[in-house]
């Protein structure tokens, strides 16, 4: 028997959430957005997501309110996704739930680092700057930098060559 996709019954805001964010995929859409992804083929490259799969997990976002889709080409029509204000909200779930996987199920060092811009500090696994003292740095002030845990035979897909190449700040256009 097939489970089902909801939650139905439960009356709990995380169920709530859960029938959201809970899908596979769904997360990793939303981190490639924080990354400064937003085309679908950019997405579709760096995830190796079926294109059903990534169409309606898009989709679904759009729904939600968590990405909005705008047109950034005409011919042939093409659109951009990018994070909505209720979107942004995810990284303060998002970031420890990385560095919570790193810290249980990775390879001993980071595959990235955050850091605060406006310091240059290094985000403790809470997404704090303990250099500065900023509670919940925004992700628009975070940088992403190559960690010491890429793998020797990093993937060659766009996405990740530009993660690896330069420090990049969150939420900025990735390609």
């Amino acid at each position: 028997m097939a489970l089902g996709k909801n939650y139905e019954g439960q009356h709990c805001s995380l169920a709530r959430a859960l029938e959201l964010v809970g899908e596979r995929w769904t997360l990793l859409v939303v981190r490639d957005a924080f990354y400064g992804v937003r085309r679908y083929g950019d997405f579709l490259a760096h995830l190796d997501i079926p294109r059903a799969v990534l169409a309606d997990r898009l989709a679904t976002l759009v729904e939600a309110g968590i990405l909005q889709r705008h047109r950034y080409q005409n011919s042939p029509p093409r659109d951009e996704y990018l994070l909505t204000d209720r979107g942004t909200e995810l990284w303060s779930v998002i970031f420890p739930l990385m560095r919570w996987g790193e810290r249980h199920f990775g390879t001993g060092e980071p595959l990235r680092i955050f850091r605060h811009a406006a310091c240059g500090a290094d985000l403790d696994p809470a997404g704090r700057c303990p250099a500065c003292g900023h509670a919940d740095v925004p992700p628009g002030d975070v940088e992403a930098h190559a960690g010491p845990g890429v793998p020797a035979q990093p993937r060659p897909d766009p996405v990740s060559v530009a993660l690896r190449q330069r420090p990049h700040r969150l939420l900025q256009p990735l390609l």
